[in-house]
């Protein structure tokens, strides 16, 4: 590649932000700019690390200016610079954004809030990189849709898959709007089985058999999954542990070590250097796995402000037609953004089967 993408990011929230320090990472990739339309906190931080800032809307100009911000224009000018345009806005607003972007001919990726239809085509990057290369769209599952894709499909690619049928504990929001309400002493279950996660992850692989439960629960810091998997055929704890292994966005995660819950190994993240305490990987706790003969049994948490982080940057690079084969391109995005440490649990006791 002899020049960078050119990337523009619409909406600098709890997705966006995180997708701007990553593409600062990449040797491939450049921040065009951002687009918002809000004049709080957050476009405040955008600013003052100095990311050309622009409004999303017109209507939006006006008070983001009388609110003291620059601004280097409107959406149509970031739209001009940019080579890929990544929609990080709030659930709706991306599939109404999109005619925008099929309007400036910008190819764009958007994310699990937004329908599969909008872009008819659903991406994780070790499912179904090669699929999206090329295309003028994409949308990144959502971050617990990302997770069962990312472990199903290892499962699946050892030949050892046969159906799952998965439990999910949701957090109830974000922890920067914890306040603002959410779940207190009591539990909201998903009002449908299946719950949407299940068919999501089909909008990836069709093949995957799959039936998911979902409750919400008042707390913030992760999701967490139980999953009951039949295998094809009885197998051993070990070999089950080798297929995670083969897949570098699982970290196999000791419970025994003192990591035996969601805030604990945040806290390992925020003390490792990673940037907002983020886990990229599913956080698959190894110890607690089992094994009764062709059933197998597991848990792991979701840092759903992190996880499609990785699955972004991968995106870019399908979409942008750029020739960068997959695993190139998740190799690529694994080291830059430094996943895999400080987890030393998929060590040689664990090497991935040939």
């Amino acid at each position: 590649m002899n020049s960078k993408t050119q990337v523009a990011i619409v909406g600098y929230g709890v997705i966006g932000k995180r997708v701007a320090e990553a593409i600062a990472r990449q040797p491939d990739m450049a921040l065009a700019g951002v687009a918002d339309i809000v004049t709080d906190w957050r476009v405040r931080v955008a600013e003052n690390l100095q990311i050309p800032l622009y409004a999303a809307d017109a209507s939006a100009s006006e008070g983001m200016r009388a609110a003291g911000l620059h601004l280097s224009g409107s959406l149509d000018d970031l739209l001009s610079i940019s080579d890929i345009v990544v929609d990080c806005t709030p659930k709706r607003v991306g599939a109404r954004n999109a005619e925008r972007y099929r309007a400036a001919g910008k190819p764009f990726v958007l994310h699990g809030g937004e329908k599969h239809e909008v872009t008819g085509h659903s991406f994780v990057a070790e499912s179904n990189y090669a699929s999206a290369i090329g295309r003028p769209a994409t949308r990144v599952v959502s971050c617990n849709t990302t997770s069962i894709v990312r472990t199903l499909g290892a499962l699946k690619r050892a030949g050892l898959l046969r159906r799952a049928r998965g439990t999910l504990l949701r957090r109830a929001t974000d922890p920067w709007e914890s306040h603002l309400g959410g779940i207190m002493n009591t539990v909201l279950p998903e009002p449908s089985i299946p719950s949407h996660q299940g068919p999501d992850a089909r909008s990836v692989d069709p093949d995957l058999d799959i039936v998911t439960m979902a409750v919400a629960v008042p707390t913030t810091s992760a999701h967490v999954h139980y999953w009951a998997v039949d295998l094809t055929r009885p197998a051993a704890k070990e070999e089950v542990l080798r297929a995670f292994a083969t897949s570098s966005r699982i970290a196999l995660i000791d419970g025994s070590s003192g990591l035996a819950a969601p805030n604990v190994i945040k806290e390992l993240m925020a003390d490792s250097g990673r940037p907002h305490d983020s886990l990229y990987e599913v956080g698959l706790w190894a110890d607690m796995l089992c094994v009764e003969g062709s059933e197998l049994f597991y848990a792991y948490m979701v840092d759903n402000q992190a996880i499609v982080i990785p699955e972004t940057i991968d995106a870019i690079r399908a979409l942008t037609g750029n020739q960068v084969p997959v695993g190139e391109s998740i190799a690529l995005t694994d080291i830059t953004l430094g996943m895999g440490i400080p987890f030393e649990t998929k060590s040689s006791s664990l090497t991935p089967v040939a």
